[in-house]
């Protein structure tokens, strides 16, 4: 259960703000149909995140567990980091889907946007660290959920309500007391 909670807590933080957001927001916007969009968030990041979750329990059998230790606290540290850069959203990606339905244009859309994406990267790191790998990909789908759906059905009154800035620095001490705490157990 605590890993389902600490995928879910940072990932939900780690969320707020980023590109992928700020798509949601635009996916909103464009095409005024929440229900297809959050249907399309929520598929395009369960097999995001089973991907980049596989890949790291993948390496965390290749690696000795004091390697993956500081690897881990290392990769919390630098998307703490990462965290504090506001990221800009992809009017453009957004719009190359329209004629294909908004299910379809979200599924397309979100997928690439979150392919290097500091949420990705984090659910990465988050299976070399904890398991089993279905609550790492749980929780972490949960987040980008938690953080991404208001935005869709709350739109663009929400987001320019939202203090972006207090979200990525809390974000930011969050993953950088994950790190020191994997450090220091």
């Amino acid at each position: 259960m605590q890993t389902l909670l600490v995928s879910t807590a940072a990932v939900a933080i780690a969320e707020i703000g980023d590109k992928t957001q700020l798509l949601s927001l635009i996916l909103a916007a464009k095409y005024r149909r929440p229900w297809p969009i959050c249907i399309g968030i929520f598929v395009a990041t369960l097999v995001n995140h089973a991907i980049a979750g596989s890949v790291g329990a993948l390496v965390a059998q290749w690696l000795s567990p004091d390697t993956l230790k500081w690897i881990v606290a290392l990769s919390f540290f630098a998307v703490a980091t990462w965290t504090l850069i506001p990221d800009k959203a992809d009017e453009e990606g957004a719009a190359r889907g329209a004629g294909r339905g908004v299910l379809i244009a979200t599924l397309i859309a979100f997928f690439l946007a979150e392919m290097g994406d500091k949420t990705q990267v984090a659910t990465v790191v988050l299976a070399a660290q904890y398991q089993p790998l279905w609550q790492v990909v749980a929780g972490t789908t949960i987040g980008m959920l938690l953080a991404n759906v208001p935005v869709v059905w709350l739109g663009a009154r929400f987001a320019q309500k939202l203090p972006l800035k207090a979200a990525r620095i809390g974000a930011a001490l969050l993953f950088a007391v994950l790190g020191a705490w994997i450090l220091l157990r």
